[in-house]
């Protein structure tokens, strides 16, 4: 059986780590480098580095940023923001990141997803997504963009359907309405999301303690789970995530 993951994030801004609640009121928690390393020796399988401002910013991502973290640590880790062509994807990757995700981008030009895949692999191709509720869609979710400031009038589930078919090679799923909230995964969407496709689903929003890993990995068939601020505060370790998950039969990697 494949061990569930988990993925610390850090969200990036001005070069300094900051978490906010439902992207708002964001405060600043450290350097980048630093929690990388941290989260790396602590048991993170992966990580996933957004640079959540450079998008808005109409700037590329922070290069110098990757290269130090793929030099401070030794698990793979994802990147995101700024990413607007597969020659951005190119340079993240020659990096050091071995997965680039794309969201915004994405909705609007679809191609992206099977210019990066066929380019680097699908396994490099991380598409993010950010669901609303929203009775406009069959699936009863929404896509929006731009964290948040844009509804597309896209149903979540034939969106990422369409996705896995132009080749990402897996699929966050970030609840908008569960971000920082820390009560728990959106089980729902990330349910109906892995029983869509056949490629890797990521749970994202909302974890606050352990048995909100357990439950999605057991409820909602996510394969990984990324989880921020019950780890940036110091409330848990991944380690005490992970021990719990293993006392409830959730299969995962113990590195200690």
């Amino acid at each position: 059986m494949l061990t569930k993951r988990v993925i610390p994030c850090l969200d990036v801004k001005g070069g300094k780590v900051t978490k906010g609640v439902k992207f708002k009121n964001n405060v600043e928690l450290g350097d980048p480098v630093e929690l990388a390393v941290k989260y790396s020796e602590g048991g993170a399988d992966e990580l996933v580095v957004y640079d959540i401002t450079a998008s808005a910013e109409r700037r590329p991502i922070d290069i110098k940023m990757v290269e130090a973290v793929a030099r401070a640590i030794r698990i793979p880790f994802a990147v995101g923001g700024g990413i607007s062509s597969v020659e951005d994807m190119e340079r993240v990757i020659l990096a050091g990141a071995e997965k680039v995700s794309v969201n915004s981008l994405a909705v609007k030009n679809p191609s992206i997803i099977s210019e990066g895949a066929k380019a680097f692999g699908r396994q490099c191709i991380v598409l993010g997504m950010d669901p609303v509720k929203s009775e406009k869609c069959p699936s009863g979710y929404e896509i929006t963009t731009r964290g948040f400031r844009e509804f597309t009038g896209m149903d979540a589930v034939e969106w990422a359907k369409k996705a896995a078919d132009l080749g990402a090679g897996e699929i966050v799923v970030n609840s908008v309405d569960a971000d920082g909230t820390k009560a728990g995964f959106n089980l729902e969407i990330t349910r109906l999301i892995a029983e869509a496709v056949d490629i890797p689903v990521v749970a994202s929003g909302g974890a606050g303690k352990p048995s909100h890993l357990v439950e999605v990995f057991q409820k909602a068939a996510a394969d990984a789970a990324i989880i921020a601020g019950m780890i940036h505060s110091g409330e848990y370790t991944i380690k005490e995530i992970k021990a719990e998950m293993a006392q409830s039969g959730v299969p995962t990697r113990l590195r200690w």
